[in-house]
């Protein structure tokens, strides 16, 4: 999280240590979502209040921040996904409690989000597709996926921060056009220096069911059953708004996965 005081941007955080591992040698402000005295004093003054925290947290976000202060928070896609969860559902409970409020702002949906230092998405993918010989799909891989690259969300923070919108305003932020998930893997390989990945078209039920096994082989990146489930479901966006509101154009997957990888190749 972040406040803005005129043109100063102050971190908040809830771990001093691990920021300061981060080395961008800015001192941050301490406080924790959960603690609202502290909060409130960490926002203390803001103009603008940047939230990179889960959207559950936005009731307490709201209570929190001045009331005049600009708001933009980060939620997620997930919230359209058929089949429920807590992550989704605490995205639909933030959004609902932010456009309720009626405070200036945007709520930012990014769909996939990769590209970013420790990201689990396309690297843990690429690590998948080195060590299986046949790489399973369920449905063949048929299904819309629409990445954006984090250089694209944090350019929609920065684009978002400036708008001069009054009341609340959602919207979903994302890659360029969907591509089927077998494209999308077809490009993970290619820009992480593999040959053409084999696949092999499977139901979702049994790659659920041996899922678990991840969490015990060796060397194999963790999979999760409710991963391999959304898999089934189209996840491909109108990003209009974005491109008009905000005044967007996300970068191509190719482009996004060659800076991903470039710093592996030495580049």
């Amino acid at each position: 999280m972040a406040r803005v005081l005129g043109s100063r941007t102050v971190p908040v955080v809830r771990d001093a240590a691990k920021w300061a591992a981060l080395g961008f040698g800015v001192p941050p402000v301490v406080a924790d979502l959960t603690d609202k005295s502290a909060l409130v004093r960490a926002l203390d003054g803001a103009t603008h209040v940047v939230s990179c925290a889960h959207a559950r947290h936005t009731a307490r976000l709201i209570a929190a921040a001045p009331e005049g202060a600009r708001l933009v928070l980060l939620g997620s896609t997930r919230k359209f996904t058929r089949w429920p969860d807590v992550h989704g559902n605490g995205v639909l409970a933030g959004e609902a409690a932010f456009l309720a409020s009626g405070r200036s702002g945007v709520m930012l949906h990014p769909t996939m989000v990769y590209g970013a230092q420790g990201e689990d998405n396309v690297r843990r993918l690429a690590a998948l597709m080195r060590r299986l010989p046949v790489l399973p799909l369920p449905a063949g891989g048929r299904s819309l996926v629409q990445p954006i690259h984090q250089s694209d969300v944090t350019r929609a923070i920065l684009a978002a921060l400036e708008h001069p919108c009054t009341g609340p305003t959602a919207m979903v932020i994302g890659g360029p056009e969907p591509v089927s998930y077998l494209e999308f893997i077809r490009a993970v390989a290619e820009a992480a220096g593999l040959a053409r990945p084999r696949t092999l078209a499977v139901p979702a039920g049994p790659l659920i069911a041996l899922a678990v096994l991840t969490r015990i082989i060796p060397g194999v990146p963790t999979v999760r059953g409710a991963e391999i489930r959304r898999l089934l479901e189209d996840k491909a966006f109108d990003i209009g708004p974005m491109r008009a509101v905000l005044g967007l154009a996300p970068i191509s997957l190719r482009e996004g996965l060659a800076l991903t990888f470039a710093a592996d190749h030495g580049t």
